[in-house]
């Protein structure tokens, strides 16, 4: 077998590949003796078809996929060992490729062409400065997020006067003849959109009659039949007076802030008293704010290193016709064409990302990705303000997401990035400084 690389420009060239006698005849025949062996052909006991008839019938097919096989292999040790940056994938020159008579030849040469990657050096230094903004939590906020924890741990309680939020359930009768009637219907009057019917509510008690016009109260087609169970187009023609007979008021009442919420929210002996409830609330939304804030100082690396890929060119008529070839059902010409660009910046970083790795020496090990999924995890748990999980449940919940492989091809590369953000930090110039939380949010707003 032989393998040259003939040289375009920078970024293209052609691989001719001979593939001779030796490198495919021994494998084609071991192959046609199995197809012996197994072969099922009328007139013939098993294992007893004539060796010229098994040519015959499979040699062609046999032939080219060794010979497939030899390409592929002889290509693949030649990137390797010449340590060619390739993109994509080599895609057959049929304009170079000698007509081939698979009766008759017994020497085949393919040409290829390839991409080569540009040369590239994206790594900072000390001469770079990026802003790393350490968010301050205020008192503000660690109020706002007990009041959370007491409203989420409160207790609905049975009540005898109607006061703003509680919920109203009783019997909804329309005032006409055969009028609609609802038994066991809910209502909100806070959530009313019309002053006038809310205040009908103002002070009722239980047994109390309202009449209400439910039409008027919501102005909406869809709430109105939802609250009467009845179909949409059926609201139009009911009566404006409506009469509802409180049969029990439930209002929600938010958890004092005392040990039983302490243990409720972070387990039980987890909190002495309430300055150490404040303090662990603080280091909570601390270490959110610490995601937000590794979140925007990658988003400046990024930006930092991309732009040192700005001038670089890429080898696109190659690229465009290779995602053309690997999409062929799902792309069209114009298709590529509108998509090349984000395509173009994707790969950018792609090899950006290869190059820091290597000279940070970045490893992705399976305990991070471990570590990242359980983190996942957890943030989505505190979305529901749990915040109380045991590191088991954690594991159990993480290791479901990591059966999955896109996910775990998803998390590896952001582990990888956030190894390289993490490095960047003791390599550039880093100015550390406070922000509040309202001024971090107007750095995106630009």
């Amino acid at each position: 077998m032989q393998v040259t690389k003939t040289d375009i420009d920078q970024l293209n060239a052609k691989l001719s590949i001979v593939i001779e006698p030796q490198d495919y005849e021994e494998k084609v025949q071991k192959e046609l003796k199995d197809i012996r062996r197994k072969a099922n052909v009328p007139g013939f006991r098993p294992g007893m078809v004539p060796t010229s008839l098994v040519k015959k019938m499979y040699g062609k097919a046999v032939l080219g996929e060794q010979v497939n096989n030899a390409i592929n292999e002889g290509i693949y040790n030649f990137v390797k060992e010449q340590k060619l940056n390739i993109l994509g994938e080599p895609l057959p020159n049929d304009t170079e490729t000698p007509a081939i008579d698979w009766d008759v030849d017994t020497t085949f040469t393919f040409v290829f062409d390839i991409a080569i990657a540009p040369e590239i050096d994206v790594k900072l230094n000390g001469k770079n400065k990026l802003t790393y903004y350490d968010i301050q939590v205020s008192e503000e906020q660690v109020n706002n997020q007990i009041e959370s924890y007491a409203y989420r741990f409160g207790e609905y309680k049975q009540v005898e006067e109607y006061q703003g939020n509680d919920m109203l359930r009783g019997k909804l009768v329309e005032n006409k003849e055969n009028g609609v009637v609802k038994e066991n219907a809910v209502l909100s009057p806070e959530y009313m959109q019309d002053e006038d019917q809310k205040k009908l509510f103002e002070g009722a008690k239980k047994g109390d009659i309202i009449t209400f016009n439910p039409k008027k109260a919501y102005n909406s087609e869809v709430e109105v039949s939802s609250m009467l169970s009845i179909k949409k187009e059926e609201v139009a023609g009911l009566a404006d007076e409506f009469t509802f007979e409180i049969q029990s008021i439930t209002r929600h009442e938010k958890a004092d802030v005392n040990e039983a919420l302490f243990a409720k929210v972070y387990g039980e002996g987890k909190v002495s008293d309430e300055a150490d409830f404040r303090n662990r609330i603080k280091e909570e939304i601390k270490g959110n704010f610490k995601q937000d804030a590794d979140y925007k100082f990658g988003l400046d690396a990024k930006a930092a290193i991309m732009k040192k890929m700005e001038k670089v060119e890429f080898p696109e008529a190659f690229l465009k016709r290779w995602l053309l070839q690997q999409n062929e059902q799902k792309m069209t010409e114009e298709q590529v064409e509108k998509e090349f660009p984000k395509m173009i910046e994707e790969l950018k970083w792609h090899l950006a990302k290869d190059q820091l790795a290597e000279a940070y020496e970045i490893k992705v090990e399976k305990a991070d990705v471990e570590a990242y999924a359980k983190e996942m995890t957890r943030m989505q748990f505190l979305q529901y303000g749990l915040s109380n999980i045991s590191d088991e449940m954690l594991t159990q919940y993480a290791q479901e997401t990591l059966k999955k492989e896109d996910q775990v091809r998803g998390i590896a590369e952001r582990v990888a990035e956030n190894k390289i953000y993490e490095a960047l930090k003791g390599i550039v110039k880093l100015e550390t400084k406070e922000i509040s939380y309202e001024d971090f949010g107007k750095l995106f707003e630009a």
